[in-house]
């Protein structure tokens, strides 16, 4: 007995500091949510009708022969993306005007009563296939709302929409995140329909479990309450969702921006935004393609705040990734890979050092999320004065999201401070930028949190300066 006693202390003696006994708190996201937080950048492409009528929103009552594109190639598609950098692709596998990308038993407005490949192409089959061999992740948007389907507006329209669901997850998964929009207009009748979310997602949660569902409410993830690309500055990846429902009856765009303190669910949001004015291609906006740097811009206000870009790159009339996109997206990320390439505390002469502990923590360096610290305060002293003009902070949210306020001050070799930087949420990742600042010292201080503050993860970087967050 007593040589288990000792046994038991030098385990907790010796025992890493990150496990030492800090409970999770609060909700948590499950393990396809953390996958989903780490994919940080992907893209949406939004193909279909309304890429060759030059509409945002078609009628439902084109015909089929115009959808016709003369070099479509969803490996030109994945590649494209992947060497963009981006880690997914989200199809419009149906938009509102109800035209399916795929020959679905369910409707008869479909590429199989078009002309493009003699009716036996199949988009949804050929994009999964693709993604399967660049290594990327697939996921599928499907509107509710139907334009075109006889049946909407009917009771009968729900069982339609299940149907087709059951269609994509059967012939075409893995899906990894499945996108609800909330729109909800009338149908070829003249009604609206009333739609059954509790069968929706009950229909997903049997097929593909996990799967992480998107809707204004979840249940996985939020939409940000805009699509412009960009999350709060405060920014909690906590929901309450009782007594609200997606669509019409969703929280306000304020509240899904930056979420609930505390929440009573883990469902964080993702930045949807196009990169073009309209989110379908329409040629006289070649010119019109977002910049590298209005790119990066948004990079920081969505990723950098915790959340997740979606970054809609749509398909020209051919099927193809247009030139001018392409050009920009290149761009991209090779801002991204030479913004944050050198993690300016990853030296061994940068000491690091946190409240209650006088050795010097590598274990905030390591670029892992499973190793973290618990602290109020944080030291960090550079060897030689250093120029920096973004930091970042990250929490292990598998173990909750936690800090409500924090500062950084960066000081002389003397502890005077030269700037103070005052901010809110951590969550999956908070990059501050700002003005360079040739600095000697980093002070971190949590000045408020719901519980005991965790970080895993702090970087410095010294950015070109044309880029810090506008």
């Amino acid at each position: 007995m007593k040589q288990l006693l000792i046994l038991i202390l030098l385990t907790i003696i010796f025992m890493p500091s990150f496990a030492q006994q800090v409970p999770a708190f609060g909700p948590l996201p499950t393990a396809s949510q953390l996958a989903w937080h780490e994919t940080e950048y992907y893209w949406f492409i939004h193909f279909g009708p309304n890429t060759f009528t030059d509409k945002e929103w078609g009628h439902g009552d084109e015909p089929e022969d115009i959808f016709n594109p003369t070099q479509l190639d969803c490996r030109q598609w994945a590649r494209t993306a992947r060497a963009a950098g981006a880690k997914g692709i989200i199809l419009t596998a149906k938009h509102h005007d109800g035209f399916c990308l795929w020959p679905s038993k369910y409707s008869t407005h479909t590429v199989r009563e078009s002309k493009w490949r003699n009716g036996k192409g199949d988009v949804v089959k050929e994009l999964s296939l693709a993604c399967k061999e660049y290594g990327l992740k697939f996921g599928v948007y499907l509107s509710p709302w139907d334009r075109n389907h006889p049946k909407y507006g009917t009771p009968a329209y729900n069982q339609v929409f299940v149907n087709m669901m059951t269609e994509i997850f059967k012939n075409y998964g893995p899906i990894w995140e499945f996108w609800w929009d909330g729109a909800n207009g009338e149908g070829p009748n003249g009604k609206k329909q009333v739609y059954d979310w509790p069968l929706f997602r009950e229909t997903v949660k049997k097929l593909s479990p996990n799967t992480v569902v998107f809707s204004d409410i979840g249940p996985q993830i939020r939409w940000v309450g805009n699509e412009s690309g960009f999350a709060g500055t405060t920014n909690w990846n906590l929901l309450n969702v009782s007594g609200f429902t997606a669509g019409a009856g969703a929280p306000s765009t304020d509240t899904l921006n930056s979420g609930n303190i505390y929440g009573e669910k883990w469902i964080p949001a993702e930045c949807d935004v196009s990169i073009r004015p309209g989110w379908f291609y329409h040629k006289e906006e070649d010119e019109k393609v977002k910049s590298p740097e209005a790119l990066f811009n948004l990079y920081l206000k969505s990723a950098g705040r915790g959340s997740t870009l979606l970054l809609n790159v749509p398909p020209d009339r051919r099927g193809l990734i247009n030139g001018y996109d392409s050009a920009a997206l290149m761009g991209f990320r090779k801002l991204r890979e030479n913004s944050f390439r050198q993690n300016l505390l990853a030296n061994s002469s940068v000491a690091i050092k946190i409240s209650g502990k006088g050795k010097r923590i590598t274990s905030l360096t390591d670029g892992k999320q499973t190793t973290y610290e618990k602290l109020d305060s944080m030291s960090i002293q550079f060897k030689t004065a250093t120029t920096i003009n973004a930091i970042m902070l990250q929490e292990p949210i598998q173990m909750g999201q936690r800090i409500i306020k924090f500062r950084l001050l960066l000081q002389d070799k003397n502890g005077t401070t030269i700037k103070e930087l005052t901010a809110t949420t951590v969550g999956r990742k908070r990059i501050l930028s700002f003005p360079s600042v040739t600095a000697s010292k980093i002070q971190v201080m949590i000045d408020d949190a719901k519980a005991t503050p965790l970080i895993s993860e702090v970087a410095a970087y010294h950015i070109n300066e044309q880029l810090i967050e506008q």
